[in-house]
């Protein structure tokens, strides 16, 4: 599925099979202009006649390929425990065989959770609280305050620890917070609801007045956290405490036990702590909740943490507020689909490994190298004809453009699951396991050299990152088949669709954020002055135009959040083209169903962002997301492309039109 980006066409041709499209053509609503709202003129029947699955939040062109990859990894994983082949395959039966067996789970009940419970219930003064928010990161359970592992943002050649705000359970502090919003009250009071109940399953007597104390516990949390649009300032982000000075920052809290039982404890002096003011704050909230509804609030926190691996009760009630409440799915998904993610979650990377062995032949990495290769290429020429970039911040981005790192499909090393303790019979104890060894390879990387073949996404996953501390773009295998990459299909559509996708992660290494670390992933300025401000001024035009985009009535995209991924699709929409037009190498693209190659190259943009979503999940990714919705993907995308004007002939009084001067054109 994977060609070369200057070569495409005569690779394909090799194989005499003649080109198609690679637009489907059926999804159109031809009453809607194409100069009035593209995703509409592409998609409009498909928008108008496709019902969202009743376990689905969403539903669009991302989520229907991870539908079909689904039946794919079931059938991989029970074959691997059938045939009875390696350790590790077993393991991966193992696990998928206990988050199968409904009959066990419903016979323990909320058993599993006994001895943790009783944990909880035993804490008898507030300096315990250390010990047990430490041992909560290692179950995987949401406490206060959360701990990673990653590069230091300023020295890329070591690991340190990074503290940051934590402790809802809900996507974003405004459902606590905005009462003034009708919606976000209504869930704050059905979340309320649901906590009550959950405490009544687990035997709690006082239910209601035991949800209310922990709404109001974490409403205080949610009032001392920083937004997230104040968290994607990684410069504001970035400060080093050394240990010994955690004490001031929020006196009164055992840090010593904290980092001890967190095994962090004598692997570094220093840790990065993300939000200072939201520590300081943490530590009042410390002193003045009284213990008893700390107690609360971690217990609710396990249930709600381990609710999806307990018995059909737990199950249907945390389903029926994250679900539907907060997504508006009104099915859970069919357990073995719940049972595949969760196997995925716990052995990703030897699950990983059957399928790039079944589903991503070597020939196909081979072209995807090759195509990464010249994308980074047309990025090159692009940035040396900027005309609002100096000559001296042009040699930093070009510098920065030279290290980057390309992965692609699969990692070179998998990684070793071999200390991972499964139990076919034991559900809950193998997410327990799960997290502790998870959370144990973490930290145990402080102090160590930096691992620069690890990958954090798993082959089959249908997405992509950029990793600014590592400067690496990763495509995994899974995104790369229809419909974002087709191997039968004319060179046109590829383009504009996995064309345009290594463009946008590429584009992130120069987005708001990404722009801001140099080619060996360190936090330095390499911009000058004048050039920095001409950059801002540039995406600021982005903060408007998207912040004008109404999902929902009075729900508008947050054009501050999403800007960098805003950044990513605009810039890697260019740059996709500009690569496109390359390949021609001067000859004239063919015509195929009546459509130019340029029009198909922005019609295979627009079609992977076709995407129906339900009103609860759509107001979710307004507050949480910093990815804008597929329509105003595709559209906001394609107003600021010079060359999508002249493919669909959009003139003023159209509405996609947008005057040269109201345009965001960056890379």
């Amino acid at each position: 599925m994977l060609v070369s980006l200057f070569a495409a066409g005569s690779a394909i041709a090799a194989d005499k099979a003649p080109l198609k499209s690679g637009i489907d053509l059926q999804n159109m609503d031809k009453a809607v202009r194409a100069q009035d709202d593209f995703y509409n003129h592409l998609n409009g029947h498909w928008m108008k006649t496709v019902e969202i699955p009743a376990d689905r939040s969403a539903w669009g062109t991302g989520a229907q390929l991870v539908e079909e990859i689904q039946p794919r990894l079931r059938q991989l994983i029970e074959d691997a425990a059938a045939k009875g082949g390696s350790a590790e395959a077993k393991k991966v039966g193992d696990f998928f065989a206990s988050a199968m067996d409904e009959a066990q789970a419903d016979k323990l009940g909320i058993a599993p959770l006994s001895g943790e419970r009783a944990k909880i219930a035993a804490i008898s003064d507030k300096a315990q609280l250390a010990a047990q928010w430490a041992h909560m990161s290692r179950m995987g359970v949401t406490s206060p305050f959360d701990v990673s592992i990653h590069q230091d943002n300023k020295d890329s050649t070591r690991y340190v620890a990074d503290l940051a705000q934590s402790g809802l359970s809900m996507p974003d502090r405004d459902y606590y917070l905005k009462k003034d919003d009708a919606k976000m009250a209504d869930t704050l009071a059905k979340y309320e609801a649901h906590v009550a109940r959950m405490m009544t399953l687990a035997g709690e007597q006082n239910a209601a007045a035991t949800a209310k104390a922990i709404v109001a516990l974490e409403t205080r949390l949610a009032q001392i956290q920083w937004t997230k649009v104040e968290l994607r300032d990684p410069v504001k982000a970035y400060n080093k405490y050394e240990i010994a000075k955690l004490q001031e920052l929020a006196p009164g809290f055992d840090w010593n036990t904290w980092l001890t039982d967190a095994n962090i404890a004598g692997k570094t002096k220093d840790v990065i702590v993300s939000q200072p003011s939201y520590m300081q704050g943490l530590a009042k909230v410390i002193q003045e909740v009284p213990l008893q509804d700390w107690k609360a609030y971690m217990d609710y926190q396990l249930l709600r943490a381990y609710a999806p691996v307990l018995s059909k009760a737990f199950v249907d009630e945390h389903f029926a507020f994250y679900g539907t409440v907060l997504t508006g799915a009104t099915e859970n998904r069919p357990r073995w689909k719940r049972a595949v993610t969760l196997t995925q979650s716990a052995l990703g990377e030897a699950v990983g490994k059957l399928y790039v062995e079944k589903y991503f032949p070597p020939e196909r990495k081979a072209r995807m190298d090759e195509l990464v290769k010249n994308l980074l290429l047309a990025y090159k020429e692009s940035i040396n004809k900027l005309d609002w970039m100096s000559p001296a911040t042009k040699k930093e981005a070009q510098a920065k453009l030279a290290k980057f790192t390309p992965k692609i499909g699969y990692p070179a090393h998998w990684r070793d699951y071999s200390t991972l303790d499964v139990k076919r019979e034991d559900l809950a104890g193998n997410v327990m396991r799960w997290h502790d060894f998870d959370h144990l390879r973490e930290t145990n990387k402080l102090g160590k050299p930096i691992d620069r073949d690890e990958w954090l996404m798993t082959p089959q996953e249908v997405n992509a990152y950029y990793n600014p501390e590592m400067n690496e773009i990763v495509f995994p295998a899974g995104i790369l088949q229809p419909p974002y990459f087709d191997m039968s299909a004319d060179d046109a559509v590829n383009y504009g669709s996995i064309g345009a996708v290594i463009g946008h992660e590429i584009s992130h290494g120069f987005d708001d954020q990404g722009s801001q670390y140099d080619g060996d992933g360190n936090l330095r300025n390499w911009w000058t002055e004048e050039d920095n401000k001409r950059y801002k001024e540039r995406t600021q035009i982005l903060v408007k135009q998207y912040s004008e985009f109404e999902a929902l009535p009075g729900y508008h995209v947050n054009g501050e959040l999403t800007l960098g991924e805003n950044i990513g699709d605009n810039s890697g929409m260019a740059i996709a083209y500009k690569a496109y037009k390359l390949s021609l190498k001067g000859k004239k693209a063919p015509v195929i169903g009546g459509y130019t190659g340029d029009q198909r190259f922005y019609m295979g943009w627009t079609q992977v962002w076709r995407v129906k979503y339900r009103d609860a999940a759509l107001i979710a990714r307004l507050k949480a997301d910093p990815h804008s919705p597929g329509q105003f993907r595709a559209n906001g995308t394609l107003r600021n492309q010079p060359a999508f004007y002249d493919a669909f002939k959009v003139k003023q009084g159209d509405k996609m039109y947008l005057s040269p001067k109201e345009r965001a054109i960056i890379w």
